[in-house]
C-alpha cells in the first residue's frame, strides 16, 4: 500500500490528471484502469477517474505484487567478527533492491542471518567479488567516512577490448551525468565532469583483448567501464559503454543489462575496531583464470 498526501495544482485537475503528471512512466488510460479496479483510495474511499483531485486529501494506491526477476540468491562468506561481515556475491544478483527486486539482492538474503548488516558500498548486478556491511553503527559510520575519502584500496580483475601500448597506465577522464534518451541521465565520459582516477595493470593478452587488474582511486558509478573504454578498451561484452566512454549512437541498453565481466578480487582499508590495515581476496572465478 503506498500514501501520499496530493499536492496543490496551479489549477483544478482530475485525479486522473494528477496521477498522470506526478508519475509521466504511467500513462493515464493506466491509471484510469486502476481506479475503476478500486486500486486508488482517496482518504479511505474509492473515487471516480473524473473526480478533482483535492490538495491536502490523502492517496492510498493497492499496488498488485509482482514477480520479482531471479537471481542467484548465494554469497561466500570471507570474513567476519563484531565489527564487520565481508561477504562475495555472485555475478546477477542486485546489492540493493531496485529495478523490480527486492527479495532477491544481497541485502535481503544477508540479513535473513544477520538482520543488523548494513552495507557500506555497492557493486552492480553483474559485478562479481566483495561487498563489506557494517555490523554496528559505529562501525558503519568509519567504513562509510573510508569508502567517501577514497581510503580504500579497491581491485578489480576484467577483460577488455584492444592491445595496451603498454603495461601500466592511468585513465583521469572526468565523469559526469549526460543527457541520455532511455533514462533521461547517466554517468559517462565528460570533460565537465568531476575528476576521477583509475589504475589499470595488463596481466595478460589474447589475441585482440587482454586481462588485467584495475584499481579505481576515485568512486565515481561506472568509473571502470567508462574509464576503460574512454581510454579505447570497453570490457569485453559491455553493453553500454563503448570506445570514449560514452553509449553508442542510438543505444538503448541500461547500466544493469549483461554481458560484460569484471570482479572485485581485493579490498585493504583500516578495520574499524582496531584500527590496523585489513585486507580481503575473492578468489577470481574460473571465466577470469582461463582468460
Amino acid at each position: 500500500m503506498y500514501r501520499e498526501r496530493i499536492e496543490p495544482a496551479a489549477a483544478p485537475v482530475t485525479i486522473v490528471e494528477y496521477l498522470a503528471g506526478r508519475y509521466p512512466h504511467t500513462p493515464a488510460d493506466a491509471w484510469q484502469q486502476r481506479i475503476q479496479q478500486g486500486q486508488v483510495l482517496v482518504n479511505g474511499r474509492p473515487v471516480h477517474p473524473n473526480e478533482t483531485a483535492c490538495a491536502g486529501a490523502e492517496r492510498m494506491w493497492r499496488r498488485p505484487p509482482w514477480t520479482e526477476p531471479s537471481a542467484p540468491l548465494s554469497f561466500d562468506v570471507v570474513h567476519e567478527d563484531e565489527h564487520l561481515l565481508v561477504v562475495s556475491k555472485p555475478p546477477g544478483l542486485p546489492t540493493l533492491p531496485g529495478g523490480g527486486f527486492l527479495e532477491n539482492t544481497l541485502l535481503s538474503i544477508v540479513r535473513k542471518s544477520d538482520p543488523a548488516a548494513v552495507p557500506v558500498h555497492r557493486l552492480g548486478r553483474w559485478t562479481s567479488g566483495l561487498v563489506v556491511f557494517a555490523r554496528t553503527p559505529e562501525a558503519r559510520k568509519k567504513l562509510a567516512a573510508a569508502w567517501r575519502e577514497c581510503e580504500v584500496t579497491k581491485i578489480y580483475r576484467t577483460v577488455a577490448e584492444g592491445r595496451p601500448i603498454r603495461e601500466t597506465f592511468t585513465i583521469d577522464t572526468p565523469i559526469g551525468e549526460r543527457p541520455y534518451a532511455p533514462l533521461g541521465m547517466l554517468h559517462m565520459a565528460a570533460p565537465e565532469g568531476r575528476e576521477s582516477e583509475t589504475r589499470v595493470t595488463v596481466l595478460a593478452g589474447q589475441d585482440d583483448t587482454f586481462l588485467a587488474d584495475v584499481c579505481p582511486k576515485t568512486g565515481r558509478p561506472h568509473q571502470i567501464r567508462i574509464h576503460l573504454a574512454s581510454a579505447g578498451h570497453p570490457l569485453v561484452g559491455d553493453p553500454l559503454y563503448g570506445v570514449g566512454g560514452v553509449p553508442p549512437d542510438g543505444s538503448s541498453a541500461l547500466p544493469g543489462d549483461p554481458g560484460y565481466t569484471l570482479h572485485a578480487h581485493t579490498l585493504e582499508f583500516e578495520h574499524p575496531g582496531r584500527k590496523s590495515l585489513c585486507s580481503f581476496r575473492s578468489p577470481v572465478p574460473p571465466w577470469l583464470v582461463d582468460h
